[in-house]
């Protein structure tokens, strides 16, 4: 990992800023957590791009532990705190896998909103087991139930950055 820069923290600030407030923007929100917003991941996705993957990890973390003390917590096991919050929003950082080119951007969004997925699945089976109807497998349905916010929000991200990406370039540091 680099050294980490004053303007590297500012932007941390500033990102994780912009990705709370566009959480409160909601076009809708699931009874049991997880909402479709405004592009809230964005700029969590854009600090990896620019910065890598362990910054990017850190500050999405970060976000995820702000996320957690900001909003409604559905379930304080640990289990939950930990892969609901920190762990899912810190693996959208991996979207600066790939950063060199739009379709590599293109895959590390996915492969960052794909981690935030795969960390929630594991909450949901875990903690939210009990809320599966009676007979559905709790992966199966901790599965779906994410699925049901995560890929549109993984539709809007991808739209966003792709219409960003050009001005985003031009910033120096890339």
């Amino acid at each position: 990992m680099r050294k980490i820069s004053t303007k590297m923290l500012v932007e941390a600030g500033i990102m994780i800023a912009v990705a709370q407030i566009l959480s409160y923007v909601r076009v809708f929100e699931l009874p049991n957590g997880g909402s479709v917003t405004a592009g809230s991941m964005v700029p969590i996705l854009f600090y990896a791009i620019r910065w890598g993957v362990k910054p990017g990890m850190f500050v999405g973390g970060v976000y995820g532990i702000l996320q957690l003390i900001l909003g409604t917590v559905y379930s304080t096991h640990i289990v939950s705190l930990l892969f609901d919050y920190s762990m899912a929003f810190g693996l959208l950082g991996l979207a600066g896998l790939f950063r060199k080119s739009l379709a590599g951007v293109f895959l590390g969004v996915f492969i960052g909103i794909f981690g935030r997925f795969v960390s929630h699945v594991i909450s949901g089976a875990i903690v939210f087991a009990s809320y599966a109807p009676e007979g559905t497998n709790p992966w199966i349905y901790s599965g779906m139930y994410n699925a049901s916010y995560l890929v549109p929000e993984c539709i809007i991200s991808v739209v966003v950055v792709g219409l960003l990406y050009k001005s985003f370039k031009r910033l120096p540091n890339l």
